[in-house]
């Protein structure tokens, strides 16, 4: 990532107030082609918050959101942003193939993608036809994670990526962040507990209310 790489997203005074009372801002970040960003603050501090925003789900008290630098809307966002967060959001029905079909059908492919080959690299072969209610949180995390790598959005929204996974999971999503800048993505990462991701893309956005 170079300081002439594009900005994919881009926040501007942005804030955000529950019940009048400001959980943070204003925050100013400009996340570049090929960035990987870490979302810091304390509990409480608003980075789950602020993701929501990002997706449009909640909307900001004040500042602008840009994506591609263009004023950011629920139209703008979709197929150009994947949200991942606590929750996988999987059909629990559905089996991990038919979900990644799912998604595609809704927000596009990237080029040469495929969902088995997807699921393989996310530790899944063998599991691509089981419901997904009978896979493990670890498993439907892995799931999801696959999402990422057949859709063509070139923004990542990651909040809490490590969560459930072992430490070879942990090495995966740390490829996955690597893969995604090396293919001039971006990905906005929350984490609880240390960082794990020490790629040469990472950069850090402190969070204060």
């Amino acid at each position: 990532m170079t300081a002439s790489a594009a900005v994919l997203l881009e926040a501007r005074s942005l804030c955000f107030l529950r019940q009048d009372e400001p959980v943070f801002g204003p925050v100013d970040f400009a996340l570049r082609a090929g960035e990987i960003a870490l979302v810091e603050g304390d509990n409480g501090s608003g980075k789950t918050t602020l993701m929501r925003v990002l997706t449009g789900t909640l909307r900001a008290a004040s500042g602008d959101v840009l994506l591609d630098g263009a004023r950011f809307s629920l139209d703008t966002v979709a197929g150009a942003v994947v949200f991942l967060g606590h929750h996988p959001g999987l059909k629990a029905d559905l089996s991990p193939r038919e979900n990644l079909h799912f998604a595609v059908g809704l927000y596009g492919i990237r080029t040469g993608a495929d969902v088995d080959d997807a699921l393989a690299e996310v530790g899944l072969a063998g599991y691509e036809d089981e419901a997904v209610r009978r896979l493990s949180a670890g498993q439907k995390k892995r799931v999801a994670l696959a999402r990422l790598l057949m859709l063509p959005a070139r923004v990542w929204l990651l909040d809490e990526p490590y969560a459930n996974l072992d430490r070879e999971g942990i090495a995966l999503v740390n490829r996955l962040l690597d893969g995604h800048a090396a293919r001039g993505g971006a990905a906005l990462v929350t984490s609880h507990g240390a960082v794990t991701f020490a790629g040469d893309a990472l950069r850090r956005i402190r969070l204060h209310a």
